[in-house]
């Protein structure tokens, strides 16, 4: 089961964090990737790992997420090379931590620019390859934040565009499921990432997790792929506007 060989998988934010780890779960179930950030020399460097891990092709694409013209050139990019689009995970993602008492319109944009236009973005491109072949697998990295608020940090930008994430995922969900296209969204709790390592390593965050996360810890590297490689599988063909939480139980309590 969960064999992707033969499938072309393009990974959003693959130069580091949760996007380079699942883009190496895709490679170890044989799938072709497309790895897409805007630092290309760390893509550069992923290639040979990925391969060593299983894949069976890697194209590399410099792409801001927030450029529809650098979108639509990675898109014809991908399909020239390959012919083909099954899977779109994205995972691509900032922010800029602020309440809502003191945020400026240009942290609001930033975060809502990076976090969600781009999803929609990315999706209108690739759901478009998709539909010719009526097959598809799209997978959003939502948050955990996107279900909840939260007491510890504010960052309301951020719960905004991933809230947003998530019902973006059910519309699409919803209009596509006639063409063979599945959207699902995982919505991760506290995983190390370079956007929340300084957070998460302070001692007050970590008795906050503690006290709030029921398994009293945070992710570990690797247990987000779980979620990933199945929602990209053919054997969940029947699974679609799923919202999928990876957090450790934060939001069952």
């Amino acid at each position: 089961m969960f064999n992707l060989m033969g499938r072309v998988a393009v990974v959003t934010g693959a130069s580091s964090g949760l996007g380079q780890q699942m883009a190496l779960a895709f490679a170890r179930q044989g799938a072709k990737l497309a790895i897409l950030a805007r630092r290309v020399e760390r893509l550069e460097d992923l290639k040979p790992k990925l391969i060593e891990a299983g894949a069976e092709d890697v194209l590399a694409i410099k792409c801001d997420v927030t450029s529809t013209d650098e979108i639509n050139t990675a898109a014809k990019l991908v399909e020239d090379t390959f012919g083909r689009v099954d899977i779109l995970l994205n995972c691509a993602g900032s922010s800029k931590d602020k309440g809502v008492l003191e945020m400026t319109d240009e942290e609001w944009d930033f975060t809502i620019a990076t976090d969600e236009t781009s999803v929609f973005k990315m999706t209108r491109a690739f759901a478009n390859i998709m539909a010719k072949n009526n097959y598809g697998r799209i997978i959003n990295i939502a948050s955990m934040y996107g279900l909840v608020g939260n007491t510890e940090i504010h960052t309301v930008a951020y719960h905004a565009s991933k809230g947003a994430v998530v019902n973006f995922t059910r519309a699409v969900a919803a209009e596509l499921a006639t063409k063979g296209i599945t959207c699902n969204a995982i919505c991760p709790g506290y995983f190390e990432t370079e956007l929340t390592k300084a957070v998460l390593d302070t001692p007050q965050f970590q008795e906050f997790a503690a006290t709030h996360v029921p398994m009293k810890r945070y992710g570990k590297p690797g247990e987000l792929d779980a979620a990933a490689v199945f929602l990209a599988s053919e054997e969940a063909s029947y699974v679609t506007g799923l919202i999928m939480p990876v957090d450790g139980g934060y939001t069952a309590i």
